[in-house]
């Protein structure tokens, strides 16, 4: 067998990370191509999200779309999970980079994900649509498949705090313009809508989209896949984290836990008792 030779080595050692994102060399960045000198003071940082993520510039229309959605996630407030232990976390004494951190690591299936979710079934009622020609038997068709398989509630619909989440109908109205204007096709706004619709039969007040739900809209509408869909949330929700993070840095505060310590909770295991003092006694109770 023979050696290697040493530039087979450097060779294989070039390969081994590989990367159409950015080319760096002594003097010289590019992302995706474009020199970085030439991307400053001429591209926003809403326009560089896209071109890392997609690989091109996107249009003036696509990046404000884009970026409204982003904006729509930023923040709900000290109640959402993530930013709340953003501040605890704070208030332990850890530095800025593992407030976040702590925060963005509870943004999973259920507190961050549902956006995800919901994309993945707006492209499966997109996909059955094709198929069948007929939106309404489409939606119905994914959702009954959803309940066969035991999921209790459509993500992206319904608000345990907002009758009507104010974000959704400004939110719909862009991408009514959007699609009005030609840059997005406006079949995942029917989509949304259709389900919004489906679910809502035969109950005495609708279930109404939320910001999950039409954030779905929109990243669909601009062709993001599942998976970035929920990654640019956190990207978004980050900024509402670092927010709060900074803000109980200047507030103080040490240690402070989810609620007041006058509050309390709720204990529910067994009342006060004795150790067992033999075996006997620690068979009795066993």
């Amino acid at each position: 067998m023979s050696e290697e030779s040493a530039e087979d080595i450097v060779d294989e050692a070039r390969q081994w990370w590989r990367t159409d994102i950015i080319d760096v060399h002594p003097g010289e960045i590019a992302l995706r191509g474009y020199p970085i000198q030439e991307l400053l003071g001429r591209v926003g940082f809403v326009d560089t999200i896209w071109l890392m993520l997609r690989g091109e510039l996107p249009s003036s229309e696509e990046a404000a779309l884009f970026e409204a959605a982003l904006v729509a996630s930023v923040d709900h407030g000290p109640q959402a999970p993530s930013i709340a232990i953003a501040r605890m976390a704070t208030t332990c004494g850890v530095p800025i980079n593992g407030a976040m951190a702590s925060a963005i690591n509870v943004l999973g299936d259920v507190h961050g994900g549902p956006g995800q979710q919901c994309m993945e079934i707006y492209l499966e009622i997109d996909a059955e649509h094709e198929k069948r020609g007929d939106l309404g038997e489409a939606v119905r068709v994914v959702l009954q498949r959803q309940r066969d398989a035991g999921v209790a509630y459509v993500p992206g619909f319904g608000h345990r705090f907002h009758p009507l989440d104010p974000r959704t109908p400004r939110l719909l109205s862009l991408v009514d313009a959007a699609a009005a204007g030609g840059t997005v096709d406006g079949r995942f706004a029917a989509i949304g809508r259709a389900v919004e619709d489906a679910i809502s039969a035969g109950r005495p007040q609708r279930i109404p989209m939320n910001v999950d739900g039409v954030t779905a809209v929109i990243y669909c509408e601009l062709g993001f896949t599942p998976e970035l869909g929920r990654g640019v949330f956190i990207l978004a929700r980050s900024v509402g984290i670092l927010a709060h993070a900074a803000e109980q840095m200047t507030q103080g505060g040490r240690i402070k836990g989810p609620m007041p310590k006058s509050i309390g909770y709720t204990y529910t295991g067994p009342a006060r008792r004795s150790v067992p003092v033999d075996d006997d006694e620690r068979r009795s109770t066993s």
